[in-house]
């Protein structure tokens, strides 16, 4: 057996790095979070999903001409084939959003060749499809599990207000165009998050891009990843005001509730997504001249803050922005999906570039030597 350092070992990986990568500086104790070098307040401020996109696939910022390609890339590949429209129809309803969007992705991975053929740029722009096609994927499972009709993407709207418009027939104003952009750019990447870290295992052992992307999906799927923000609506339904605010948090606190939305794995400080998304739930809500979840948010982040010294993550404020938007909870961790999916293909691309084999050995911690007893003998 080769030898293991037990003293390195941490449950959960916390704090253990596991490769080198290019795509993303994040630095949970002074809230620090780069894409590619660049700042994501300067991202935020700046640029739309898109461009983050661009930025993550090919390491630098796009030229106007270099956006306006690559906009147009993405809006002719959003529409799925017919047969995967199909297959989406025939599955019951009782599937939620990923379960669908996965058997979507594996419908259009047929025939997809061996990743050892392909060259980066067919894998590049394998990925490219996907990131465009995941928006309707998504939009197409809300507006079947309704019972409305599938609308087809409108190639000459931007990422964001396209998969507005699929969902609600109607293209959006600007101010929910520019909250839902600001969600997908503040969800785009996030180092080596569970999910993406499981698109580069996946990627390790020269599977295929559909596969690792359903990988990402699979791994989303789980509350303690994708799921936040849909519990963080569910708990401001149960406050119901900013008046029950303070005992909801006191008796959740006795209780040894989790309040959902505070807190985070890797951030020791304010999660700079939280703060960037908090002006925007504001001014979404403001827009609609609702702010009464907005509030309520603010009030928990206050109480929080001062009982037990934690911080709101990026999915606290997205539950306000998603309500504003008229999306059903439900779709909250495709949404998160269809942001990420850009993430997702930047790292499994660098994972093909210099690519080996994740596989890490385990602690073992069960009995050893035991001494064989036949199966007539055993009690």
């Amino acid at each position: 057996m080769p030898e293991q350092s037990i003293e390195e070992f941490k449950k959960g990986l916390e704090g253990t790095v596991a490769g080198d990568s290019k795509v993303c500086l994040l630095d949970g104790s002074i809230g620090k979070l780069e894409y590619r070098g660049y700042k994501i307040e300067d991202l935020a401020a700046n640029c739309n999903f898109e461009e983050i996109t661009y930025l993550l696939l090919y390491g630098k910022l796009p030229t106007k001409h270099d956006l306006k390609d690559f906009s147009r890339k993405l809006a002719e590949r959003r529409q799925l084939p017919k047969y995967v429209i199909k297959t989406m129809k025939a599955l019951p309803n009782t599937m939620n959003s990923v379960e669908v969007m996965r058997t979507a992705i594996s419908a259009l991975s047929n025939n997809v060749e061996d990743a050892r053929k392909l060259t980066m740029d067919q894998q590049l722009d394998q990925g490219i499809t996907l990131i465009a096609q995941f928006p309707t994927a998504a939009a197409y499972y809300y507006r079947l599990k309704n019972g409305l009709k599938p609308i087809r993407p409108k190639k000459k709207l931007g990422h964001a207000a396209n998969f507005l418009y699929m969902m609600s027939g109607n293209v959006a104003d600007d101010y929910s165009i520019r909250a839902m952009d600001m969600d997908f750019v503040l969800h785009a990447e996030h180092s080596f998050n569970a999910s993406t870290f499981a698109v580069r295992i996946t990627i390790s052992t020269l599977s295929d891009m559909y596969s690792a992307m359903n990988t990402g999906l699979s791994v989303l799927k789980g509350p303690l990843h994708g799921g936040a923000a849909s519990g963080v609506m569910e708990m401001l339904g149960q406050i119901g005001s900013v008046d029950n605010v303070n005992n909801y948090i006191d008796n959740a606190l006795a209780n040894k509730q989790k309040i959902m939305g505070i807190g985070h794995r890797v951030y020791r400080t304010y999660d700079p997504r939280a703060r960037i998304l908090k002006k925007t739930a504001r001014e979404i809500s403001q827009s609609k001249n609702d702010m009464k979840w907005f509030e309520m948010c603010d009030k928990i982040e206050e109480k929080m803050l001062k009982e037990k010294t934690l911080y709101p993550n990026v999915d606290f404020y997205s539950a306000v922005v998603y309500k504003e938007l008229g999306l059903p909870m439900d779709m909250d961790t495709a949404i998160f999906a269809i942001a990420r999916s850009s993430g997702w293909v930047a790292h499994a691309l660098e994972q093909y570039s210099d690519n080996r084999l994740i596989r890490p050995l385990d602690h073992y911690i069960g009995p050893v030597d035991l001494e064989f007893v036949p199966i007539e003998k055993r009690k």
